[in-house]
């Protein structure tokens, strides 16, 4: 019975194999990791283990924890098992939820494999895609990131009804996820929100509250003593002027004189507007004292910010609406820049530069990009075939929502409320959540392919939760009969 139990497993250790495999050897063909702009900043925070100026440090902490092995290929590795582990997570929730389902030794044997097979399936968007990999394989934050916020939705959705120490464990996990990338902070409000429709009981709640707000107010006070702010990061307005400005109409805002400074210009129409006003030669921060650090700028941006949402609503709306439809798209375009895309890629040759090898010296010394043949020829042969459009995703949140409006029980009588109750105490958390990961950096930053990347996980985990049947409640043990209860009473000592 053992042995029939693991072979139900079987279908999700193809997926497995195939997903180790992928990332043993792009970890041979590529021993450094791939570098981006942000990946600097992140290794400088690092090595001098302070908060970071532009961006909370949670993954520089991570680097920081691996920094004794003075190994980029270890660090590599570490967030390729980080990538692993929120696949089999994914796993594990679609396949209890299939459980619950589809109880064991009720109906035929091929009951048995369905929780096994269809939560395998719904892992492949999360496994097998080349770029989640190569998500995994670059110095940022993204894949951490990803796998604190599933950890911090399975620990609410373990349980029916979360308990107050799975509550402690959501709220920590959500924590970290939130100073691991700032767009996990107003997810809290959706985790509390679905504990309350599940009636987890006010102690789950608190102990979840608690457990967040204690990391979030630490790290507030840790930037308070670094830089003498009680803030997230030093440019917490900067960004979504980055935001407004791919919309800002300065003949329509009719900002005050010296607020004029912050009215967009794009020179190169290649280049999205957010992405020029932020990083080129057009930057109205290259005019201000402290660039995007300085307090004077940060000023300046916040002012423009809500003067341009107050003056243009409906056009800062639309953006919003523009971006996260950008998502599903089945081919990627050169946005916001015409290599921007392209980073997020293996690449076919090897590019160092001086300033990049001065500060990765201080962390190890096998930083340098480097493409190994043959194991780079096979990772690019992969990047090559196996890609997973963003219409995918659309497909799965689509999916998510479909199940819960056709949901047939009872030998396929129609029942409107379980469908709806099912779908808010099950599939609704992760299925906001990954909705709210595409919208979030729609409206408070710009589009980015690697922002699409972490919605997938919560988009297959809803899906999975949507399509399955809910839980049958235990069938009621038969009365006793009279001649019985004499031996019920010896049993019970009685």
């Amino acid at each position: 019975m053992r042995a029939r139990s693991v072979l139900t497993h079987l279908p999700f250790g193809g997926v497995l194999a195939v997903a180790l495999w992928i990332r043993i050897v792009a970890i041979l063909g590529y021993p450094a990791p791939l570098w981006f702009g942000d990946s600097p900043s992140y290794l400088k925070d690092a090595i001098e283990l302070r908060p970071g100026e532009t961006r909370p440090s949670g993954y520089s902490l991570l680097l920081w924890l691996i920094k004794p092995l003075h190994s980029f290929t270890a660090m590599v590795s570490v967030q390729h098992a980080i990538g692993v582990l929120t696949g089999v997570l994914v796993y594990v929730l679609v396949w209890r939820a299939g459980r619950a389902a589809w109880p064991p030794g009720e109906g035929g044997r091929w009951r048995e494999w369905l929780p096994g097979l269809a939560a395998a399936l719904l892992t492949v968007p999360v496994l097998i895609p080349v770029h989640q990999v190569a998500l995994e394989h670059m110095l940022m934050s993204d894949s951490l990131f990803e796998f604190l916020l599933l950890a911090a939705v399975a620990a609410v959705l373990w349980r029916r009804r979360t308990t107050w120490w799975l509550g402690a464990l959501a709220g920590t996990f959500a924590a970290f996820a939130s100073l691991t990338r700032t767009a996990g902070l107003p997810l809290i409000g959706l985790i509390l929100a679905a504990m309350l429709i599940r009636k987890a009981g006010w102690k789950a709640c608190a102990a979840t509250t608690v457990a967040f707000a204690l990391p979030v107010v630490g790290y507030l006070f840790w930037f308070h003593a670094e830089y003498g702010q009680y803030k997230f990061a030093k440019a917490d307005q900067v960004f979504l002027y980055g935001r407004t400005a791919a919309f800002a109409d300065c003949e329509i805002i009719k900002p005050r004189p010296e607020l004029a400074i912050m009215c967009p210009r794009q020179s190169d129409p290649r280049i999205s507007r957010t992405f020029s006003v932020m990083w080129t030669p057009d930057s109205p921060f290259r005019d201000i004292p402290g660039w995007v650090y300085g307090e004077e700028g940060n000023r300046l941006a916040g002012e423009f910010v809500w003067a341009a949402i107050k003056a243009q609503p409906a056009a800062y709306a639309q953006i919003i609406v523009r971006d996260t439809l950008k998502s599903f798209t089945w081919h990627r375009s050169p946005y916001p820049t015409p290599w921007t895309w392209l980073q997020y890629d293996f690449p076919q040759g090897e590019a160092w530069s001086d300033d990049q090898a001065l500060l990765a010296e201080q962390y190890g010394d096998d930083g340098e990009t480097k493409v190994v043949r043959p194991w780079a020829g096979q990772v690019l042969a992969y990047q090559d075939h196996v890609v997973m459009p963003g219409t995918i995703l659309g497909v799965l949140l689509l999916g998510g929502l479909a199940g819960a409006a056709l949901h047939v029980r009872n030998r396929g009588r129609w029942r409107p409320q379980r469908p709806v109750r099912h779908f808010a105490t099950g599939a609704l958390l992760p299925w906001g959540t990954s909705l709210a990961l595409l919208v979030i950096p729609a409206a408070t930053a710009d589009f980015d392919y690697r922002y699409v990347l972490p919605a997938v996980p919560f988009a297959c985990v809803a899906l999975g939760l949507a399509l399955l049947p809910p839980p049958r409640p235990p069938r009621p043990s038969p009365a006793p009969r009279d001649d019985d209860r004499p031996a019920a009473r010896e049993t019970a000592g009685v």
